[in-house]
């Protein structure tokens, strides 16, 4: 029964932020996807399971969310002893890859 409600709590969550996505102000104002374009459907996608159509709405998003789990628990935690290399290299991986599935989008949309 207490597994129900979550599930259903779950799915209700779900279809809450299907419901209420947040509109891209530079896209309103150009016409133009923006760099995070994609992020929320993505997020959706992942939390529903489906992992090959989040990765295809949004490359970005799981290298995003892994990058931002890692920063909040070395700053939460600072007794692990990252090296600052190892964070510098995720967020550049991030951002190239950010930038990377960016210019594929307009490359191929225009």
């Amino acid at each position: 029964m207490l597994l129900n409600m979550i599930f259903c709590s779950y799915l209700s969550v779900i279809k809450w932020l299907q419901n209420n996505l947040i509109p891209c102000p530079f896209k309103k104002l150009t016409g133009i996807d923006c760099p995070g374009c994609g992020f929320q459907r993505s997020l959706i996608f992942l939390l529903q399971g489906n992992l090959k159509q989040s990765v295809y709405m949004y490359p970005a998003a799981i290298p995003i969310i892994i990058t931002v789990i890692i920063a909040l628990t070395a700053k939460i935690a600072p007794a692990t002893k990252q090296s600052p290399l190892f964070f510098r290299y995720a967020y550049t991986f991030t951002g190239v890859l950010i930038t990377a599935s960016y210019l594929f989008k307009i490359i191929n949309r225009y």
